[in-house]
């Protein structure tokens, strides 16, 4: 589910029931500065750490809000905001509570969403791409870079090496090392 819109959705129902609302969307989103400082118990991974800990602080706040919206669905008008929004998280549920059950996953998908904005934006420019591989040659640039983004690796010093060992390599060479999620730890951003 989109962050913009379940905010949208949320923001006509914080009028409604301000109180409430309020605390049960942003509450998750403290937990989740909490998780990220939390240290694992020997043994365990970062990952299952975070779910450890939101399982233990956030399910019990999405039940409760889960629990109001049920109760307050039959009570709203439909084709209100308020019903909209009820609606639309009711229906949205099992996505919008996903990210609980793997501490790798993000509570929302604003990193996504940003990455994306690069075609959104960049899709009337593209139209004027002179030949169908030099638009192919810009999506596969376009990729490479929200892959080294996507992997913590600083896109020019990736490229800058990439550009560099290229040419020195045989054209069948194996070039896997070169792949923004092989790159050496020491040229993450």
């Amino acid at each position: 589910m989109g962050s913009r819109e379940c905010t949208a959705c949320l923001k006509s129902a914080v009028s409604a029931s301000r109180g409430h609302i309020s605390n049960n969307v942003t509450t998750p989103y403290r937990v989740e500065r909490q998780a990220r400082d939390e240290k694992p118990d020997s043994g365990e991974t970062q990952a299952d750490c975070i779910r450890r800990f939101r399982q233990k602080r956030s399910v019990p706040i999405l039940n409760a809000l889960k629990e109001w919206l049920d109760e307050i669905a039959p009570k709203v008008l439909p084709d209100s905001k308020l019903g909209d929004a009820v609606s639309y998280t009711l229906n949205q549920w099992e996505y919008l509570t996903r990210y609980t059950e793997d501490g790798r996953m993000p509570i929302d998908n604003n990193l996504l969403e940003r990455d994306i904005r690069i075609f959104a934006t960049g899709r009337k420019s593209w139209l004027f791409s002179d030949t169908v591989e030099g638009a192919k040659a810009s999506a596969v640039i376009c990729s490479l870079m929200l892959t080294c983004r996507a992997c913590g690796v600083e896109p020019l010093a990736w490229l800058r090496r990439v550009l560099t060992e290229l040419p020195q390599r045989a054209e069948d060479a194996d070039i896997t090392d070169l792949l923004p999620f092989n790159f050496p730890k020491t040229a993450a951003a």
